[in-house]
C-alpha cells in the first residue's frame, strides 16, 4: 500500500508541477523541447531553460544523496550500447516532436490525439527494446 501512496504522490507532483509550468510560463513541460532549445537559443530563452534543467539534476542529486538506493544498480551493458540507447531516444524524441514528459504527461493531459499516438509509439517501442536486448541479444 505505502508504494501504491508513493507513486500516486510522485504522480501527483509531476502533474501539479507541469501544470503550474504551463500556467505560470504558457510553456510545456517537455524536457526534450527544452534541452532542444539550448541549442538553437534565442534571446531571452536561454535562462529560463538552464533554471529548469539545473532544478531536474538538484531533484536528482538530491535524491542521490538522501536516498541513494533509489536509483538500483549501475548498468552492466557497455557504454557503447548505452551511449547508442540515448542517441536513439533522443533522434525518436525529436522525431516524435517531444518526450515522455511533452506526450506523456502535458500533451495527454491536454487530450492530445497526436500525444496519445506518440505515447503508445513510446511504449510499444520500449517493452519491444527491452525484450530484444534481454533476450534475443544476449
Amino acid at each position: 500500500m505505502q508504494s501504491a501512496l508513493t507513486a500516486l504522490g510522485g504522480g501527483i507532483l509531476i502533474g501539479l508541477a507541469a501544470t503550474i509550468f504551463l500556467l505560470l510560463n504558457g510553456r510545456i513541460a517537455g524536457i526534450s523541447n527544452i534541452v532542444g532549445g539550448l541549442w538553437t537559443p534565442r534571446q531571452g530563452d536561454i535562462s529560463w531553460r538552464l533554471c529548469f534543467i539545473l532544478g531536474l539534476l538538484a531533484g536528482g542529486l538530491t535524491l542521490a544523496i538522501f536516498h541513494p538506493d533509489a536509483f538500483g544498480e549501475i548498468p552492466s551493458h557497455p557504454f557503447g550500447v548505452l551511449s547508442l540507447a540515448g542517441f536513439l531516444v533522443g533522434f525518436g524524441a525529436r522525431t516524435a516532436n517531444g518526450c515522455t514528459s511533452g506526450h506523456g504527461v502535458c500533451g495527454l493531459s491536454r487530450r492530445s490525439v497526436r500525444s496519445l499516438a506518440a505515447t503508445g509509439t513510446f511504449i510499444l517501442t520500449g517493452i519491444a527494446t527491452v525484450y530484444l536486448v534481454n533476450h534475443v541479444l544476449v
